[in-house]
């Protein structure tokens, strides 16, 4: 079975979300941040980067959640096109979310939530590129469903991290296309069981029961 090394993040729910929607059976092991497990030598072995998420499919570990997503998806041949160039547009996207809105987002929680100094100049760099890259996205998704022609692993990358824009105080006011678009991911049953896998501190009675086995590290 394929194992899935994880921590309530967003970068660990949007692997999750592509294994649920992919409907793929998975061992969960959850990687306690704070206690530094993810620095331990076993698990150096399976991530170099001691960083989540991971995982391990018969004995053959991948790391970094974009590397992830892809490897999923050319397994499964789905949630990614098979043309050369309806590929391209997916990767593209979840490179955008990668190189952008993950690392300007997650900066901009850093400064507003957890650096020990005020810094405002900090704050408003970031916040203000996250909601720049917002925009991109506003207008990519003028008059167009997802991201790409069909849904896929672009539009799991981008609203793993965009949903929780409210924590990084990056608004979203007037990206009426970008609001549309998170409302229909919001409402995909199986991208909301993804989102709680592992849950967000103190939501653990949202974990999943069935299909993937519970197992603490």
């Amino acid at each position: 079975m394929l194992e899935f090394y994880t921590a309530p993040t967003p970068n660990g729910w949007k692997v999750a979300m592509t294994l649920e929607e992919m409907g793929l059976d998975y061992q969960l092991h959850m990687v306690n941040l704070s206690g530094g497990e993810q620095q331990e030598a076993s698990y150096l072995a399976i991530n170099p980067n001691g960083r989540i998420p991971a995982i391990v499919d018969d004995g053959f570990p991948v790391f970094e959640s974009g590397a992830i997503m892809l490897y999923l998806a050319e397994k499964t041949g789905e949630l990614i096109p098979r043309d050369i160039k309806g590929r391209s547009e997916v990767v593209q996207w979840l490179m955008f979310q990668m190189a952008g809105i993950g690392p300007m987002q997650g900066q901009a929680v850093v400064f507003v939530r957890y650096f020990p100094e005020d810094i405002p100049a900090a704050k408003d760099r970031y916040i203000n590129e996250s909601r720049r890259l917002y925009e991109v996205l506003d207008r990519r998704l003028e008059g167009r469903e997802w991201l790409v022609n069909d849904f896929s692993i672009a539009d799991i990358a981008n609203w793993s991290w965009i949903r929780s824009h409210k924590w990084a105080r990056v608004p979203v006011e007037g990206l009426d296309n970008l609001s549309r678009w998170m409302d229909q991911m919001r409402n995909r049953p199986a991208c909301e069981r993804g989102a709680n896998i592992p849950p967000s501190p103190g939501r653990a009675d949202l974990v999943k029961k069935g299909g993937a086995a519970i197992v603490t590290t």
